[in-house]
């Protein structure tokens, strides 16, 4: 277990978290996965005593100081916390601490699925103190995937073994999200750190990799006495898309006028940094926003779509934009091709968006003078540029070049 300490532990038992989770050591031996102490992810409505982001789940620890130590403590998640027999007042009138632990894991359970984090199953630690001999539960509350208990260096590797239990791996690449994700003041070990935590060795492409849940199909049957249906079921499928079509055709207005609006892109965290999506687009037509030599290239190839985005961030107190075109092209040799063209200094590129009206208050006029990166990943040319939101550009200025080598991992759509 790699420990990771962002802040003080907002609780006296959070000090008996960390000591329980030192004693596993650096490594796999034990169980291996980074632990976040005195972490407050963004969105989380309190500072949580640790994070622990393992190979095969996400434990969000909490920590409730108990008036006194305690040989009994009955902890129902919805009903009246009591000790050894006497009910736990609280000054707030609140019965049950464990309401805020779960508030804190759903908070953090929405973070990671709204920057498209591993989908781990994120878990629940309440860890209490200063002493408990015993802490009864309900069966119902063990099942939800939620422990009470003191945090001796047993008992929480007991929960964490009970509680992490995804049928897959996390991959470094992915547990390095994560932990960017949950923190994104501070920096992800290494990749050769997190492999050595437990964590899988698979690539990741992190711009790029998606979940899919696919719902289980049943076996379509075979026996000959099925086939003489299977027309009249056709038939009978297709004048129900024709009748929901015919409807839903006629009421187009009306349901478009009570659509709920779209919900605005999730910003995008890199190594740490904060990266909010300003626009994007696609197009088939990916000369017609080109310039140069690149545009006379495209102009005798084919190119089978151009992606474009453009994202915010901030260096130093200072503004930076990002503009980031994709070009996605029949095979390798062509890439390869426009990778050497668009590479020249001089040469041309692809139009940013900022330059074709999608300004944003705030950010820069063009992206003239921009420190620039192309790339080629198999069929696929990437452009990236980022220049400061005002005030004089370098193209050599080292903080726009460190700003590049992470927007390479910045998605193209939003």
């Amino acid at each position: 277990m790699r420990l990771i300490r962002l802040g003080t532990e907002p609780s006296a038992v959070g000090a008996d978290v960390r000591a329980a989770l030192s004693t596993w050591g650096v490594g796999d031996a034990v169980l291996g996965g980074v632990a976040l102490l005195g972490v407050r992810p963004p969105d989380s409505p309190r500072e949580l005593d640790a994070v622990v982001v393992l190979p095969r789940g996400v434990l969000v620890v909490v920590g409730v100081d108990l008036p006194d130590p305690a040989m009994r403590l009955e902890a129902p998640l919805n009903g009246q916390w009591k000790i050894d027999g006497w009910p736990l007042s609280r000054p707030d009138g609140a019965t049950s601490p464990a309401a805020e632990a779960l508030e804190a894991t759903a908070a953090v359970a929405r973070r990671i699925q709204d920057m498209r984090g591993e989908p781990l199953p994120v878990t629940t630690v309440v860890a209490v103190g200063p002493y408990v001999g015993q802490v009864v539960q309900p069966t119902v509350d063990l099942n939800r995937g939620v422990r009470v208990l003191h945090p001796k260096p047993t008992t929480l590797l007991a929960a964490a073994r009970e509680l992490a239990t995804s049928d897959r791996r996390c991959s470094a690449d992915h547990a390095a999200k994560l932990v960017a994700v949950l923190a994104p003041t501070g920096v992800p070990p290494t990749r050769r750190h997190l492999v050595a935590e437990g964590f899988s060795d698979a690539e990741a492409d992190l711009a790029s990799a998606h979940t899919v849940l696919l719902p289980k199909v049943a076996p379509v049957p075979t026996r000959r006495k099925v086939l003489p249906y299977v027309g009249g079921a056709v038939v009978a499928v297709l004048l129900v898309v024709l009748l929901v079509v015919s409807l839903s055709s006629g009421e187009s207005a009306d349901s478009s006028a009570s659509a709920p609006p779209t919900p605005p892109p999730t910003t995008v965290v890199v190594d740490g940094r904060s990266f909010a999506p300003r626009g994007a687009d696609r197009t088939d037509d990916c000369a017609g926003h080109a310039f140069g030599d690149v545009r006379a290239w495209l102009s005798e190839h084919v190119c089978m779509q151009l992606r474009r985005a453009q994202f915010e961030t901030t260096v130093d107190g200072r503004g930076a934009a990002v503009a980031i075109a994709e070009l996605s092209l029949p095979d390798a040799t062509r890439a390869a091709e426009l990778h050497g063209i668009a590479s020249v200094v001089g040469s041309g590129g692809v139009t940013a968006l900022v330059g074709e009206g999608r300004a944003w208050q705030g950010g820069p006029a063009s992206f003239d003078r921009s420190a620039i990166r192309v790339t080629t990943k198999g069929a696929q040319v990437r452009i990236t540029q980022v220049v400061w939101s005002e005030g004089d550009q370098d193209p050599a200025d080292p903080r726009l070049t460190a700003v590049i080598e992470q927007a390479l991992r910045l998605p193209a759509t939003q």
